[in-house]
């Protein structure tokens, strides 16, 4: 049961996606999402702000490579022209935008961006019409619940949207008070679903195969957007597509996950030099050898490493075969 997806003019080979995450979802992480079966990459987050006043490190977050694509572009700000400026200057980058309407955090959300929006539907419509009207990519906005526990603006948030001419919809069912915190209630997902009619996906508390199915199964949603889950963890989207199709999931083996993390820090490397890579894949490193005997302590040894010659032997020596026979 292999899902197309399609967000406007844009028609994906599967409906399995992974999340914008800042700090994370930078060219690396994305090609091996992709090579796993992810049909659609993002970049992290992007300030319109940083884009607007021409910083070169916010343009740094739009590389990206030939095997790269498709991949959206999710931007944020508060303000309908700021956004709409920083649509006309990502678009040549990608092949889909998204507007964050989400994101918790105290540094976004005080500025009005991020999940902020939440509390102001009538400018949420003012952004999407102004957005809509600088690009002609295929436009998505992600959102949560509501600002607090109770509110339930999603609904109203998502048709006001429609409306104003959004492809998609990205609905992580918590509310902003919930930061990350307590479960994800996919029900609203379902509500949300029943509402509009674009594309709605899901996303939240997605950690294996089998939890991408359910999601499919309980909501009706058209799509599943991979967060946390992905860390350390890409072979998810292979497992999860495997599954959809009716197939048995077949488990990272040690020396796969040897490969692919060898592979993630030669594209870190590549990427970035030698002392920003070693540094962030020591984070990568502790996901992809979670729940692996030896793995606290393989954590604690690896954030000492200042040199990729010193990470290299770990790395090959904690994920060789025999050390996991015993």
């Amino acid at each position: 049961m292999k899902t197309l997806l399609s967000l406007g003019s844009l028609q994906l080979e599967n409906n399995l996606i992974l999340a914008p995450m800042a700090g994370l979802t930078n060219l690396p992480m994305r090609i091996l999402a992709r090579e796993c079966g992810a049909a659609l990459t993002f970049t992290e987050m992007i300030s319109v702000n940083g884009l607007v006043r021409e910083g070169k490190k916010t343009f740094d977050l739009l590389r990206r490579d030939p095997m790269d694509r498709p991949m959206g572009i999710q931007i944020f700000g508060d303000d309908p022209q700021l956004l709409a400026e920083g649509a006309r200057l990502v678009e040549q980058y990608g092949e889909l935008i998204d507007i964050n309407m989400g994101c918790p955090v105290r540094k976004v959300v005080g500025s009005g961006a991020g999940s902020a929006l939440l509390r102001e539907p009538a400018k949420v419509g003012m952004i999407v019409k102004a957005v809509r009207k600088a690009t002609s990519l295929p436009l998505t906005i992600k959102i949560r619940t509501g600002w607090a526990a109770a509110d339930h603006t999603f609904l109203e948030i998502g048709r006001i949207a429609e409306a104003e001419g959004v492809d998609g919809v990205t609905l992580h069912p918590r509310s902003r008070a919930q930061m990350f915190e307590g479960h994800a209630d996919w029900s609203k997902i379902a509500e949300l679903k029943e509402a509009l009619s674009v594309p709605v996906i899901g996303s939240g508390d997605i950690f294996t195969a089998a939890d991408v199915v359910a999601m499919i199964d309980q909501t009706g949603c058209d799509g599943v957007m991979v967060a946390r889950g992905g860390l350390g963890n890409p072979w998810l989207f292979r497992e999860a597509l495997a599954l959809l199709s009716g197939n048995e999931p077949i488990p990272p083996t040690a020396a796969e996950k040897r490969s692919l993390a060898l592979r993630h820090l030669d594209l870190f490397l590549e990427a970035t030099g030698e002392h920003v890579a070693v540094r962030e894949m020591r984070k990568h490193l502790s996901w992809y050898a979670k729940g692996m005997p030896g793995a606290a302590h393989f954590r604690a040894m690896i954030n000492h490493i200042e040199d990729r010659t010193a990470l290299i032997a770990a790395l090959e020596d904690f994920f060789s075969e025999p050390a996991h026979a015993h």
